[in-house]
């Protein structure tokens, strides 16, 4: 089994850990993914999101410093296990040597402050995927979720009620149809693609998708979302998403947070299935092909899902695909395949 999932938040919890006393590290920690386990899952390529909240940070670019800093520092005291991947030859020398190779990603636009030369520079520490947005608008674009306003409805409805989950559901389950991409969010995804930077949509809103598709002309990739058929949450995608982003040679990636796989009233425990993750495999590849589907779990910047608490239960998700009638060929293209096929075609 090989694995190349697009999507973890260790670094941003590592910090956390450290800022709270607690010494972890990259190697052994108490979180959802270390080397260690990456290792025994059959890892050979793992995307670190350096995640900035900037709701909590005083300023985005020094916190965005700060977690590089802590990335290049555990990258060095683990050389023995796990190297860069800044293109695709990268890739292939890291595994022929036994080397996980480690893809270098930032979750939140917004660090760049709207300057192209901030892009450059992470460009050149070796980042080469960006999320255009998280959970707040930024100077590229407008997010489908807004960390307030979810704060401000799960203040005012506490418990569970029906009129909590009403208005649970409408602020989950209705989509920004309105606001998308700024000028200087199209001024940033031509930039991204001329320097070989992979745009990310995961987290944009519905417009920005589609902005995103008009205004780019390589494949890009929902790092970590899910079907919006099979769970209403507008974090994941509309079947039409799903099709024009498999048209483009996209990739989209399983996300194992409970909330975006299945929706739960207000209130009630919701401690993830691996046969949800399965349900959205088979209509994403049912709605997109089998192309367009790999994995971006999460992990670290999620909720522990219960039946995949962390990296060393991938296994798991396998024998569930098999079970649900998955090839054995098909499953190693939505573990490992396809997202090594972008990466050749857009790094």
């Amino acid at each position: 089994m090989r694995v190349a999932d697009m999507h973890c938040d260790t670094i941003s919890r590592l910090k956390r850990c450290r800022e709270d006393g607690r010494a972890e590290n990259l190697r052994e920690n108490s979180g959802h993914v270390d080397l260690n386990r990456l290792a025994r899952s059959g890892c050979v390529a793992q995307n670190f999101a350096l995640f900035v909240n900037q709701g909590t940070c005083a300023d985005p670019w020094e916190e965005v410093l700060a977690l590089l800093a802590l990335y290049e520092e555990e990258l060095e005291k683990n050389a023995d296990r796990i190297r860069a991947a800044k293109c695709c030859r990268d890739l292939g020398e890291n595994e022929k040597t036994g080397r996980l190779s480690s893809l270098l990603t930032v979750e939140e636009g917004g660090v760049c402050k709207g300057e192209p030369g901030k892009l450059g520079f992470l460009y050149e520490k070796g980042v080469r995927m960006l999320t255009l947005t998280w959970n707040y608008p930024n100077e590229l674009g407008a997010p489908n979720l807004c960390s307030g306003k979810g704060r401000e409805v799960r203040e005012r409805y506490r418990g569970s009620s029906m009129e909590a989950d009403r208005a649970l559901k409408a602020y989950l389950n209705t989509p920004d149809t309105q606001n998308g991409l700024t000028e200087k969010g199209i001024e940033f995804v031509a930039r991204m693609e001329a320097l070989g930077m992979i745009v990310d949509v995961s987290h944009l809103s519905d417009k920005g998708f589609y902005d995103v598709l008009a205004h780019s002309r390589k494949p890009f990739v929902a790092s970590h979302s899910n079907a919006r058929a099979v769970c209403p949450c507008v974090r994941n995608l509309t079947d039409d998403m799903i099709r024009k982003l498999s048209e483009r040679g996209g990739v989209m990636g399983l996300n194992f947070c409970a909330d975006f796989l299945a929706q739960k009233p207000a209130g009630e425990p919701n401690p993830g299935k691996l046969k949800d993750v399965a349900a959205h495999a088979k209509h994403i590849v049912n709605v997109g092909g089998i192309g367009c589907l790999g994995l971006g779990g999460d992990f670290d910047g999620i909720d522990t899902n219960e039946e995949l608490p962390g990296v060393e239960k991938l296994g798991l998700l396998w024998e569930t695909l098999e079970t649900e009638g998955f090839l054995p060929s098909q499953i190693e293209r939505i573990f490992s395949e396809n997202v090594l096929r972008l990466y050749r075609e857009v790094l």
